[in-house]
Parts: C-alpha cells; sequence; structure tokens
C-alpha cells in the first residue's frame, strides 16, 4: 500500500487530501547522505501554492473544530495502525533518507505508533474546570466559571531532518486532537518521510483540508508562511540561528504574535562525580553522546568529570565504544553508527576538532574515518578556550573537561548560551538535587543519559534552547488550545 507510493521519483504537494503537482514543475532532490544516490524528489512550491493550501487549512478548521475529540481520535487510531502494519517500508526509507542505522530506524517507526496511541487517549482527558466566585474574597455564591480547551486555528508545524518520523507526527497529532489544522512544512532532507506521512493520514480518512504539506525553499515557503496572518501558532524544531530569523520574520506581522514553540540547539552537559557508578555512567554516556552519529539535540555533548576519576573513565569509556559501536552501511542490521548528514557536517566536526587539537587537546579514540562515516571521537585535556567546548557539533565528537567539584561543574554548564537538558552522574542523592536545581536547563537527568522521552514527559528548553513545551501528551496538546471561559451569572440571594 504504501511501497508503490515510497516508489515514486517525484512527489506532489498534499491539499485537501490529493497530491498535487507543482506549477512551476520545480523539485528539490533529496539525496541518500550513505551514498549520494537519488531517494526522491519533493516539490519547490510558489507563494501562490501556499496560499492555496493556508485557505484551504482554515476553511477546514471552521468544520473540524465542531468534530467530536471521539472522531479525531478514531482517525489517530487508524493512522496508527496503518504505520505498524507499514513498519518495515517506513523503516528503510527512513534508513535511506537519513541514514539512521536499522535498529534506530525501525524502533522510531514503532515508538511512532506508540506515541500515536496514547496521544489519542489523553485527548480524551483533557478537561475543564469550575470555579466558584466565593472563593474569592469579597464575591458570594452569585458567579459559576465553566473553562474548557478550545482550538486555535491553523498550525504550522516545521520539524527537523533527524527524526522525520517521530518528530514530525507529534506536531501534527498534538494540533490536530484539540481541533486546530496544520501545514505541514516539509524539511528537505527528510521531506519524503514527510508527503508518506501524508499519505497515511489521507488512507487513514483524515478530512480534506486538516493536513495539508508543503516544501520548497526556506527563504520562500517557510518565510511566506511564519508571516501569514492565518497562521496561530508555529511549533518548530531545529537550529537556533533559524528560530532567531523566523522570530524576525514573525515581527512583520499586522496582526498578534502566534503561539510559538520552539524546540532548538543544546549544548547537553554530563557532570560525573567522583562517587558516580563509572560503569552506569559510562554506558550512558557513550549512548547519549554518539547514537545516530550525535545528531540529536539532546544528544550528551560534553563530558564534566571529576579530575579524581578521569583516567579510569577514559579507560571504560574508549572499551565501552570500541565493543559496542560499529560503523557502517545503516543497512546492516549489525551497524550502530551510520554516516553524518551531509559533508557540511563532517568538515564542520573536522574543523572543531582541529581547534581543540591546535589548543591542545588529546585524541584518545579516533577510527578510520571516511566522508561522512565517522566513527565516535573523545577528545581530553580539553579547555574552556576551545570552541568544542561551547559550540554544538551535531555529531559523533565528545570533549571530556575536568572539574574540581561540583560547585565548578555547575559554572562551567551555565556559562553555555544553551539551556536544554543535562545529566548528572552521583550516588548521593544530596548532590544531585543541588546541582540539579542549579543548572539553568530545561530538564535534568539523575543517572540516566539525556533523553527526550517517555513522551507522556514535558519536553522544553530555556535560553537559546527554545520556548514553550514542544512534547509531552498533555503539554502539547494543551500548548495548542487555550482556554475559553463561561460565566455563570446567578441571581442574588439576597
Amino acid at each position: 500500500m504504501i511501497k508503490d507510493f515510497i516508489l515514486q521519483k517525484e512527489f506532489g504537494y498534499l491539499l485537501d487530501n490529493k497530491w498535487v503537482e507543482p506549477q512551476s514543475d520545480k523539485y528539490i532532490d533529496i539525496l541518500s547522505p550513505q551514498d549520494n544516490s537519488l531517494v526522491g524528489a519533493i516539490p519547490s512550491l510558489n507563494e501562490d501554492e501556499i496560499d492555496k493550501c493556508i485557505l484551504s487549512s482554515n476553511k477546514a478548521f471552521l468544520l473540524w473544530k465542531d468534530k467530536s475529540i471521539n472522531q479525531r481520535t478514531e482517525i489517530l487510531k487508524r493512522v496508527s495502525q496503518i504505520i505498524r502494519d507499514e513498519r518495515y517500508e517506513l523503516t528503510n526509507l527512513i534508513i535511506n533518507e537519513v541514514g539512521k542505522p536499522y535498529k534506530d530506524s525501525y524502533d522510531e517507526v514503532m515508538r511512532t505508533s506508540d506515541i500515536i496511541d496514547f496521544y489519542a487517549e489523553e485527548g480524551r482527558r483533557i478537561f475543564g474546570d469550575v470555579l466558584l466566585s466565593e472563593s474569592f474574597p469579597g464575591f458570594g455564591k452569585e458567579k459559576i466559571a465553566i473553562t474548557k480547551r478550545v482550538p486555535l486555528g491553523v498550525t504550522l508545524a516545521i520539524p527537523p531532518f533527524n527524526y522525520p518520523l517521530n518528530e514530525t507526527i507529534p506536531k501534527i497529532i498534538g494540533a490536530i486532537i484539540p481541533g486546530n489544522t496544520v501545514i505541514l512544512k516539509a524539511p528537505q532532507q527528510g521531506g519524503i518521510t514527510c508527503m508518506v506521512i501524508g499519505e497515511i493520514f489521507r488512507l487513514a480518512g483524515l478530512d480534506d483540508g486538516v493536513l495539508n504539506i508543503v516544501s520548497g525553499e526556506n527563504n520562500v515557503v517557510g518565510d511566506y508562511l511564519v508571516r501569514s496572518e492565518y497562521i496561530k501558532a508555529i511549533n518548530f524544531t531545529g537550529g537556533t540561528k533559524t528560530a532567531i530569523h523566523i522570530q524576525r520574520e514573525v515581527t512583520k506581522r499586522e496582526d498578534v504574535i502566534p503561539v510559538m514553540l520552539l524546540g532548538l540547539s543544546g549544548k547537553d552537559a554530563s557532570i560525573v562525580l567522583k562517587d558516580a557508578d563509572i560503569k552506569k555512567s559510562v554506558t550512558n554516556i557513550a549512548q547519549g553522546a554518539f547514537s545516530y552519529s550525535g545528531q540529536r539535540c539532546t544528544a550528551i555533548k560534553r563530558v564534566l568529570i571529576d579530575q579524581s576519576i578521569e583516567d579510569e573513565f577514559i579507560k571504560e569509556l574508549v572499551k565501552e565504544v570500541k565493543e559496542n559501536f560499529i560503523l557502517g552501511d545503516p543497512k546492516d542490521k549489525n551497524t550502530t553508527i551510520g554516516p553524518v548528514i551531509n559533508d557540511k557536517a563532517a568538515m564542520y566536526l573536522n574543523e572543531l576538532k582541529k581547534d581543540a587539537i591546535d589548543k591542545g587537546a588529546k585524541i584518545v579514540l579516533e577510527g578510520e574515518n571516511k566522508g561522512r562515516f565517522i566513527y565516535p571521537i573523545i577528545l581530553s585535556n580539553v579547555s574552556l578556550d576551545m570552541r568544542i567546548a561551547w559550540e554544538e557539533p551535531f555529531s559523533p565528537i565528545l570533549p571530556i573537561i575536568k572539574i574540581k567539584d561540583k560547585n565548578e561543574a555547575i559554572d562551567i554548564a551555565n556559562q553555555s548560551e544553551y539551556g536544554l537538558q543535562s545529566s548528572v552522574f552521583t550516588e548521593n542523592i544530596s548532590d544531585a538535587f543541588y546541582i540539579a536545581e542549579r543548572l539553568d536547563v530545561g530538564n535534568v537527568q539523575i543517572n540516566g543519559k539525556d533523553s527526550r522521552g517517555p513522551d507522556n514527559f514535558p519536553f522544553n528548553g530555556v535560553k537559546k534552547s527554545g520556548i514553550g513545551n514542544i512534547q509531552g501528551a498533555k503539554y502539547l496538546i494543551e500548548s495548542l488550545s487555550r482556554i475559553k471561559t463561561f460565566v455563570i451569572n446567578l441571581e442574588d440571594e439576597k
């Protein structure tokens, strides 16, 4: 069912549940990060075509918002089932399009199906409140307020390349459950997966116009969309520079600024104290730093370690990586490290590595790297004047920075312009909470690697790592809806 759809080489854009060819016949080629082979091509749209999608989404909103929660969630159940039925086709597509190893790609597909099921049930539990005026000083029993959550309108979803299924689906279902409609702006890498998502929702019977999918050059499609007065919410996951650009474009609107949910970059620090369980910290940090080649906002991007255990930690970390990480073809089920997404990412890693080495860093682990295929790199003797201590590489390189005590670790971690996640490894729960309370981040993992799941947990960042709850079923649904209040005025009892 999905296989034939995936195999087409040129995809249209989704408008009112129909696939439409672009007027200009212009397409953007999507090349595999493995070997630059053509995976397919997505359309490059103009402003007139985007306008059609915007107007369609706005028209559909007027009908969709009046559907019951049960009607909306029944469609989601069908979407979840199609994803499970087509799990192998979707797995292979993710491998081909973004170079993610087989196991990680398969897990992404199955996790996405679980997310949909959970969101569908959580949507049934979004309740309002009853408030009594007598609770406030100076009032009696003359007023009763009833609140309910209502949709915002047309929402714009802009997902990243690295989790083309798992990052995209929550942006859609978190919006449509409370009654919004969605325009999905597909990324260039990962865009074909987004088109397949559209076909899945179409096959599941989603109403016309509730999900429209567009693609094209960012400075045309993205900028035009965020400036549209019809867009009432923007849910973006990606780089901080892009988010700042979006914010500037939004200010050009003459109407009220929309709800903004931004999941952005990170420089996640993992703090390892001298009493930490070395084995546990090593296992978690290796996975947290190097899975999917570190191409995750939640990847551990620096280790701040007590100087008294640094040598032992590095020895065990090198051993862990050598034993459990295999660089190779992502289609091979034994592979745990595939290619980085493009040549630019590989060049940036090498730039950061060279800067660190020139300033005195030492390489304690590095494999035979070829182009985009990069084995995990571990650097020691890293100082705070090195770019790798502060910049996000989005690739498999991990700097290790020595600390004297927990307060120095907190200070270094908080100097970052980012504030997404951190992790703390210690056997002392008091130290764990002392550090966690003082870290200026959205989430702190205690004795575990950085992670954005499970998907009933809230997920957010501070500083240049974003604003708003971009994930977590209850929290995202609430973020993409608003409270409406009905006040009943009773007769004065006097």
